[in-house]
C-alpha cells in the first residue's frame, strides 16, 4: 500500500522544487524583503504540493491509457512502474494528485488574501498547467515544450518571490529564467527514450515532430540560453554579479551539450548525460540564489 501511494509521487524528483523555491527566496531576499520562516515553509510546502499534483496524475493518465505497460523505464522516463505493479491501486494516484492540488490550491488561497489579486494568475495558470499536462499539454509540442519551464521557472520563482515581498520584481522575473529553460530541456531530454510509445499513444510533443537528432539542437539553445539570462541580467544591473555563481555549472554543461547531439540516437549512451543534466538542473538555480545571499549579505 505505502509503495503505490509513494511511488506515483516520484519523491526523489521533487528535490528539484526545493531548488527553485530558494531560487525566488533568494531575489525576496536582494530586494530587501524579511524571511519569515513560517511563510516560506508554507511556500515550500505549496511548491512540493504542486510537484506532488501533477507527477501523481501524469502517473495515474499514463497508466489509465496503457502507456507505462509499454514504455521501458529509465532513471528518468518510462514512468515509476508502480501502477503497472498495483493496478488495483491506480485510483490512489489519483486521489493523490486531486488531493494534494486541492491543499496547494488552499494555501494559495491564504496568499491571495494575504497578499492581494495579483497573486491569482500565477496560481491559476498552475492550476491549469498540472490538472491539463498530461491529457493536453502533452498533445501539443509548444505547449509540451515550455510549460515544465514556465511551471518551475516564471511561476514558481516569481511566485515565491511575490508571496514574501506582495508585489513582482524584475530581478525574480530574470532569475525565473534559468530555471525555465533548464527545466523544459529536463522534460525534453527525458522524453528522448520514449518518442515511439508517446506517439503510439497518441502525444505530440516536439520530438515526434521533429526527431532526436533536431530536438538535441534545441536543448543546446536552450541551455546556452540559461547562461546568457545569467549574464544578460548581471550586464544590464538586473541580477547583482554574484548571480555569476551560477555560471559554474558550464563546465558540465559543455560536455553534456555534446553528448546529448553524440548519443541522440543512442539511448543508454545518453543516460549519463541525462544524469548530469539532472545536477545542472538543481545546482545552477542554487548557485544563482547563493550568489544573490552573498551579495545582500555583503552590503
Amino acid at each position: 500500500m505505502s509503495n503505490a501511494l509513494i511511488g506515483p509521487m516520484r519523491p526523489n524528483f521533487l528535490v528539484l522544487t526545493p531548488a527553485c523555491v530558494l531560487l525566488g527566496i533568494a531575489t525576496a531576499f536582494w530586494s530587501g524583503a524579511s524571511l519569515d520562516p513560517v511563510i516560506i515553509i508554507l511556500i515550500l510546502a505549496g511548491a512540493l504540493l504542486a510537484h506532488t499534483s501533477v507527477n501523481a496524475l501524469n502517473e495515474y493518465h499514463d497508466f489509465k491509457s496503457g502507456l507505462d505497460l509499454v514504455t521501458e523505464a529509465t532513471p528518468f522516463s518510462g514512468g515509476t512502474k508502480t501502477l503497472p505493479e498495483n493496478p488495483d491501486k491506480a485510483h490512489w494516484a489519483l486521489i493523490t494528485g486531486l488531493v494534494s492540488l486541492f491543499l496547494m490550491a488552499c494555501i494559495g488561497i491564504y496568499f491571495v488574501m494575504e497578499r492581494g489579486p495579483w497573486l491569482l494568475p500565477i496560481g491559476i495558470l498552475g492550476i491549469i498547467i498540472i490538472y491539463t499536462y498530461t491529457p493536453l499539454i502533452t498533445r501539443s509540442p509548444f505547449l509540451c515544450l515550455i510549460s515544465p519551464g514556465l511551471g518551475f521557472g516564471p511561476l514558481m520563482v516569481m511566485g515565491t518571490d511575490f508571496m514574501l515581498t506582495g508585489r513582482y520584481s524584475l530581478t525574480a522575473a530574470v532569475a525565473s529564467l534559468v530555471p525555465f529553460f533548464l527545466v523544459n530541456n529536463l522534460l525534453l531530454l527525458n522524453q528522448f527514450p520514449d518518442v515511439e510509445p508517446d506517439r503510439q499513444f497518441g502525444r505530440d510533443h516536439l520530438l515526434i515532430r521533429i526527431g532526436r537528432k533536431s530536438g538535441a539542437v534545441v536543448y543546446n539553445v536552450f541551455l546556452v540560453l540559461t547562461y546568457v539570462s545569467i549574464i544578460a541580467g548581471c550586464l544590464l544591473k538586473i541580477l547583482p554579479w554574484g548571480a555569476l555563481l551560477g555560471m559554474a555549472t558550464v563546465i558540465l554543461a559543455v560536455p553534456v551539450m555534446r553528448g546529448v547531439v553524440r548519443h541522440a540516437d543512442d539511448i543508454p549512451g545518453l543516460i549519463p548525460f541525462m544524469v548530469k543534466n539532472v545536477i545542472i538542473n538543481i545546482s545552477t538555480p542554487v548557485l544563482v540564489a547563493l550568489g544573490l545571499f552573498l551579495e545582500r549579505c555583503l552590503q
